[in-house]
């Protein structure tokens, strides 16, 4: 029985360890994108040797996956709505927060050779479809403007999305990007946003 306790209690250490290690990462990552940051800085921060951090991410790509891993569950919690105004305004709140590590790493993932390419594919191509879902929702309760295509409504949300991040990534204090998204949407609407 003491066995199992000792187990259980390593099992969580290494848990508690691997989480250090991920926020440490997504803080190098937002500062230097993946291929300019080093393992060995991301285990100097994480308080750990860089032995140490290769017995839980024998590999960059390995640990950039964990990254991207905790960013997918973090975003499926607060993105949980079904297609409406309530999922855009969700999606808008969630890119307000969202315009750092992962805009860097979106833009270094442009490169087909980038490990992170066909994630962020597989992203851009959830997010587009999701708004056109929602933008479609809208227009059969009557809440889009007359005319408005959601198709196109819901790919120029995402395009919006993205460019305000890249220029946030420049200057974060000449964007409101949560704020430009909320303008943007409330243009095509017939109800206002609360």
């Amino acid at each position: 029985m003491h066995h199992d306790y000792r187990v259980a209690e390593g099992y969580l250490k290494g848990r508690i360890r691997r989480e250090d290690i991920v926020t440490a990462a997504v803080g190098v990552y937002a500062e230097a994108g993946y291929h300019a940051s080093s393992l060995r800085e991301v285990a100097r921060r994480a308080g750990i040797t860089h032995a140490g951090l290769l017995y839980y991410f024998p590999a960059k790509e390995a640990l950039l996956a964990a990254v991207l891993e905790r960013r997918d569950a973090e975003d499926a919690e607060q993105l949980a709505a079904p297609p409406g105004l309530d999922a855009l305004c969700r999606l808008i709140e969630l890119a307000g927060h969202r315009a750092d590590v992962y805009s860097r790493l979106a833009g270094e993932a442009v490169a087909a050779d980038h490990p992170a390419h066909d994630y962020f594919e597989r992203q851009y191509a959830a997010a587009r479809r999701d708004a056109v879902d929602s933008f479609r929702v809208l227009a059969e309760r009557g809440e889009l403007r007359e005319g408005v295509d959601p198709g196109y409504a819901g790919l120029n949300l995402v395009a919006l999305m993205d460019g305000l991040r890249v220029q946030w990534l420049s200057n974060g204090a000449a964007v409101d990007l949560a704020g430009a998204l909320r303008f943007y949407l409330q243009d095509l609407l017939t109800v206002p946003l609360d």
